[in-house]
């Protein structure tokens, strides 16, 4: 028997290949996203525009927004859910990013989000070297206009003008906040704060009014603290369920209720943390998004720079593209407005399995959480349509 190598030479080292990575999971914008909900809600009210859901007639409709409630973790787990989970359902896409605002503006204009600008949570304000953080509306320096920011028209102004009032039932702080007055132009708010109260409300406005939208975000605010799966998130599970049939029983005749939600949800493992990583700093002049979908602003000159640096730190972790990338691959929507572009990052870094990338020294509250969303995986991504008609 020959020594396959000579005497005292080290072992060979296998070869690893590098693990593949998962193609991203693009939204289904023009076919099954929430950007073509509003309009086929508009249509099956009567409304002279397009039906891509092709939604059935109806006197009256009541949209059930339950924040966090993705498709995949509905379906994970039945037994919290069992009036849901015994209709039928499809499945839409979100969005990207597939987080709170982005979703809002979606459903609030009928428009993905390269048409209405709500590209993610915090955005660059072009040409200004700020940041801009649309979920809380704040952002150093002058105030941004809602009506600027978001000018698009709302669907629900579109309502107003066919003869239909809008309703929105949601917490009393919401009314005039700037995220609302964005995306919620048109409709009429009508405060409501436990479960209970909401249904009731609810009730009443459908006596008023063709359309009402419930807001409900506690499912989401329990994932991100405790993570999606466990005992309260369960419990908010079993309470959005009850709320949703209490609503169905409070339907006048004929009408419907579509039960939906703006994302998924993945909890995370695996944290990057941006703040202590030199190498994913150099170049960085300001750091957006959030921690499943960053927008990376760049110093002049650095973008190819940041860009092989970030690639190499997170390869096998996240897709990491450029802006122009981003955009041709259609991740928000099939154009994006030319006067939206310097909200996209220079560089776009979208984590998948259960990384997120975090800023513990700018972001300590949300580096701390369990459930992270804004990705472009299925998770994430996908977002029931439950259908019930009295």
């Amino acid at each position: 028997m020959t020594d396959p190598q000579p005497s005292g030479a080290p072992p060979e080292e296998p070869s690893v290949e590098p693990p593949v990575a998962p193609v991203p999971y693009v939204p289904a914008y023009g076919t099954a996203s929430l950007a073509d909900l509003p309009g086929s809600l508009l249509a099956s009210l009567g409304l002279p525009t397009g039906n891509t859901l092709a939604l059935e007639p109806a006197p009256r409709v009541c949209l059930f927004l339950v924040d966090g409630l993705g498709a995949e973790l509905l379906a994970a787990h039945p037994g919290a859910a069992p009036f849901l989970s015994a209709h039928l359902r499809r499945t839409l896409t979100a969005g990207f990013p597939s987080s709170t605002t982005t979703s809002l503006a979606t459903l609030g204009t009928g428009a993905p989000p390269g048409e209405h600008g709500m590209v993610g949570v915090q955005m660059a304000v072009p040409g200004e070297g700020r940041l801009f953080n649309c979920l809380r509306w704040t952002a150093p320096g002058l105030p941004i206009d809602p009506d600027v920011w978001q000018p698009a028209p709302t669907v629900y102004q579109r309502m107003a003008e066919a003869g239909i009032e809008p309703a929105y039932v949601a917490p009393a702080w919401f009314d005039g906040t700037g995220l609302t007055r964005a995306v919620y132009r048109g409709m009429r708010h009508r405060a409501a704060e436990s479960p209970g109260e909401r249904v009731e409300a609810v009730r009443q406005a459908l006596r008023e009014t063709a359309f009402v939208t419930v807001y409900y975000g506690e499912v989401d605010r329990v994932g991100h603290v405790s993570g999606w799966g466990g005992g309260e998130w369960l419990e908010q599970l079993a309470v959005v369920d009850r709320m949703a049939e209490r609503i169905a029983e409070a339907l006048p005749p004929g009408a419907v209720l579509y039960v939906t939600a703006d994302h998924g949800m993945v909890n995370a493992t695996d944290k990057v943390d941006v703040d202590r990583r030199p190498d994913l700093l150099e170049g960085v002049r300001m750091l957006g998004g959030e921690a499943r979908a960053r927008h990376v602003y760049t110093a002049p000159g650095a973008a190819s720079t940041v860009l092989e640096a970030w690639r190499e730190a997170l390869r096998g972790r996240a897709w990491v593209v450029t802006r122009e990338e981003a955009v041709s691959a259609g991740w928000f929507g099939r154009r994006v407005r030319r006067e939206w572009l310097g909200r996209i990052g220079d560089v776009v870094a979208v984590p998948y399995g259960e990384c997120v990338i975090v800023s513990s020294a700018a972001e300590p509250v949300e580096a701390s959480l369990i459930g992270y969303h804004g990705s472009l995986t299925p998770a994430e991504q996908n977002v029931p349509l439950v259908e019930i008609r009295r």
